[in-house]
Order: C-alpha cells, then sequence, then structure tokens
C-alpha cells in the first residue's frame, strides 16, 4: 500500500507524483495537507514528518520517507522500470546537479515557509516577497539554460529519455507559473518543459489538475 500525503499546489509533491505516474503507480491513499491552513503544523502531520514539509510517502508498513528527490530516488531503486537515472556514472551526476539546482537551491528559498517568515517575522510586504520569490527563481532558469545548452543535452533535459531533471524541470515550470516568472528568455528551459508536457505522466501530475485546484 502506498501513501501519500500532498497538497494540490505543492511543486515538490508534482514531483513525486510525476514519478509515480511514470512508474505505473497510483497512491492507495492520497492524504490532504493544506499548506495555506496551516495543517502541515499539526501534531499529527509532524508525527510524519517533523519538517512539516511536503511530501510524505509512505510504502507498506514503514515509516514515511520524506524529501522529493529521496523519495523518487527510492521509487526508482525499487520500481527500476522505467530508469530514471542514466547507467554512466557522469550521467548520473549530471542528471542529479540539474535536479538540485531546483529542489535544493532555488524551490527551498521559496516554499510557504519562508514566505511566511519574510511577512511575520521580518515584516516585508508582499510585492517584496513576490520580488524574492522570483529573483531565486529566475536564478535557477538562468543557469538551467546554460547548462541545458550543452551537447549532452537531447530531446530532454539529459539525452532522449525522461530522467529525475526533467521531472525537476517540470516543477520549476508550474512555479514559474505560480509566481509570474516570464520562461520565454530560456528557450532550452522551455522547450523541455512543453515537450514534458506533451507527456501524459507530467500533465496528469499538474498541480493545477488536482483536486482542490482552482478551476
Amino acid at each position: 500500500m502506498i501513501r501519500l500525503f500532498s497538497f494540490w499546489r505543492s511543486l515538490a509533491t508534482y514531483r513525486v507524483r510525476i514519478a509515480l505516474n511514470l512508474k505505473g503507480l497510483a497512491p492507495d491513499d492520497e492524504t490532504d495537507v493544506n499548506l495555506m491552513k496551516g495543517v502541515q503544523r499539526d501534531a499529527a502531520y509532524r508525527a510524519v514528518n517533523p519538517m512539516m514539509a511536503l511530501p510524505a510517502l509512505v510504502d507498506g508498513e514503514a515509516p514515511a520517507l520524506f524529501e522529493s528527490l529521496a523519495i523518487i530516488e527510492y521509487l526508482d531503486e525499487t520500481r527500476p522500470d522505467p530508469p530514471l537515472l542514466p547507467k554512466d556514472a557522469r550521467g548520473r551526476a549530471r542528471v542529479r546537479g540539474l535536479a538540485q539546482i531546483v529542489a535544493c537551491d532555488s524551490h527551498p528559498l521559496i516554499v510557504p515557509r519562508v514566505r511566511e517568515y519574510l511577512e511575520h517575522e521580518l515584516k516585508i510586504d508582499e510585492p517584496a516577497r513576490m520580488a524574492w520569490c522570483r529573483h531565486w527563481h529566475s536564478q535557477a532558469l538562468a543557469a538551467l539554460e546554460i547548462h541545458l545548452g550543452t551537447e549532452e543535452t537531447g530531446r530532454f533535459c539529459h539525452g532522449d529519455q525522461v530522467t529525475i531533471a526533467d521531472i525537476c524541470l517540470a516543477s520549476q515550470a508550474a512555479g514559474a507559473k505560480f509566481f509570474g516568472v516570464d520562461i520565454a528568455p530560456f528557450p532550452n528551459f522551455a522547450r523541455i518543459a512543453e515537450t514534458c508536457q506533451q507527456i501524459d505522466a507530467f500533465a496528469r501530475a499538474h498541480p493545477l489538475k488536482q483536486p482542490g485546484a482552482p478551476a
């Protein structure tokens, strides 16, 4: 039994949802943790993930797994078809590096707990908070665009097969929409994002296709 703790707007959960779809897996139970209402801070969820972040995934009777990249690699190791990492060590390192630009360098700076801290503790107003989010989002886009301009890039981020890098790129593209960041100046990024959205596993996982999302 697979149980997924999720929220429609969570970009990290979007990444895990794509991986589940690519592996042909559907959660037996999906628990909504409404980040906008602060449900992540409730004792029940803190017992699942003390970081009070999404997603979390329970596979069988084991304790919950946490952090999107760790969950995706677990799914790839336990359900290896189709593979989400290249076979060669250098290729795996490149794919992980591209993924981490999104999941480790950019996304953590714009998540709800950071925006709430900027608002409530540092008293930064909404326009300045949005400028903060757009800045860090754009920094990642600029770096990704350069990396995606090399010969190692193919139809997707690394060659012609979907990898973890493409999963993270798709979440960065969705985040760009949320925060009003134009991806047109980043043609390599935009091309791959569009290619990914032609794949059912990506399109079906999109935040705006989830229960609770605005129409």
